[in-house]
């Protein structure tokens, strides 16, 4: 596989030097001061790639364009986003790249209760903690209608939680759910995000189904004929927030996208996190039956509290957790080595340790959440390690 680490720009504590170092061969990165529903520039482009190559790495995957709320309510501007998000696709094409995911979560990106939890081992790492979601929904957000979409015991104890709850707490969730993308300014208040659902009032699973459709309709002849693959990232946490749909958190999901829109370009990032937070997504089988079209790879753990969706977890070690993660890189390997017999130039799978527990000098660095820079060297070494040993010419499956 390919190698690769997220970076978020000049502002990010973890510099591309330390990923040169950690012997990763390309960087990850988006333009994340780009307005959303905007085109990105050659320029733009050109001067995030230099900013790469001065720490000796180049940019290999784009995460992401964002897709606007616009595009995916089907509101306001929306064609004119899916214009301009065409033009980013050329316009990332003339500059040599050739993968770019994307999602399509409605409002929120990855959501998480706690972004520094303490694990038993004393590292930080992040957290979904359902019970503090649903006080924060309940008695934070108060979201009309929300105590009707959760059953009455955990309604109970989620008014328990939040009558024993400090303000300080109070506040954290409310910026930790509310947060925007990784990376980016975005970000609402609690008036703003109750605004934003009333945005997808009407909106069930089967019209942003049928929203998704027709966006990768638009987008997907252009990524053909520019040589770019792109690549949908499941939901996260793979369940339904705030009484919005999500609509990429299965297998079934991810079949049905894949087969409206039939192309090689319109691919999946296939993300062991996201989707092992469900106890009913086989993750090997899922790489195994979708590998064809597998774009992008993040590779990371979790651990359940229960085996109920939805559930309460947190992001472990990347060998630890729910997930099988020798047989997901096995059906990996298994894909690289068939595209590699095909003569498919597009052979070796990018590949970027995820997240990751902050250990040691992390717990000072204060880098972004969830993307320190030795728990994820951690997680790489030993993601490499099982790669190494699948792949050694003597004892290797796919050598």
């Amino acid at each position: 596989m390919r190698h690769t680490w997220r970076w978020f720009g000049p502002v990010d504590k973890v510099t591309v030097t330390d990923a040169l170092q950690a012997g990763v061969h390309g960087i990850v990165s988006a333009l994340h001061h780009v307005p959303t529903g905007q085109a990105w520039t050659v320029e733009g482009i050109r001067q995030r790639q230099d900013e790469i190559r001065a720490g000796g790495l180049e940019w290999e995957v784009v995460e992401s364009v964002p897709v606007s709320e616009d595009i995916k309510t089907q509101s306001g501007d929306w064609r004119d986003h899916v214009a301009n998000w065409q033009e980013s696709l050329r316009r990332l094409s003339q500059c040599g790249i050739r993968t770019v995911c994307y999602n399509f979560m409605p409002i929120l990106d990855w959501t998480r209760t706690d972004l520094r939890w303490e694990t038993r081992q004393q590292a930080r790492a992040m957290r979904f903690e359902l019970t503090d979601f649903v006080a924060f929904d309940i008695h934070i957000l108060k979201r009309p209608g929300a105590a009707e979409d959760y059953p009455e015991a955990l309604r109970s104890e989620a008014a328990r939680r939040f009558a024993d709850m400090p303000d300080a707490r109070i506040a954290e969730l409310g910026r930790n759910i509310g947060a925007g993308l990784p990376g980016s300014a975005d970000g609402y208040s609690l008036d703003q995000l109750l605004a934003k659902l009333r945005s997808y009032q009407g909106i069930d699973p089967a019209r942003l189904r049928g929203n998704l459709v027709d966006f990768l309709s638009e987008v997907t002849p252009v990524a053909e004929e520019v040589g770019i693959n792109i690549c949908a990232h499941p939901d996260d946490p793979p369940w339904p927030l705030l009484g919005l749909p999500r609509i990429l958190s299965t297998r079934d999901d991810y079949a049905h996208m894949l087969g409206q829109v039939d192309s090689r370009a319109n691919g999946m990032t296939l993300c062991s996190g996201s989707l092992g937070a469900r106890h009913d997504n086989d993750l090997p089988a899922i790489a195994r039956e979708f590998a064809d079209r597998i774009h992008f790879v993040h590779l990371r753990n979790v651990t359940r509290d229960t085996d109920t969706v939805p559930c309460s977890f947190f992001e472990d070690e990347h060998l630890a957790g729910g997930t099988d993660m020798v047989e997901v890189i096995a059906a990996l390997l298994a894909e690289e080595k068939r595209r590699r017999d095909e003569g498919r130039t597009d052979h070796e799978i990018p590949m970027r340790p995820d997240h990751g527990q902050e250990i040691l000098d992390d717990l000072t660095r204060g880098a972004q959440p969830g993307y320190p820079a030795i728990g994820r060297l951690k997680g790489l070494a030993e993601l490499r390690g099982i790669e190494a040993a699948l792949t050694h010419p003597a004892r290797g499956l796919f050598a």
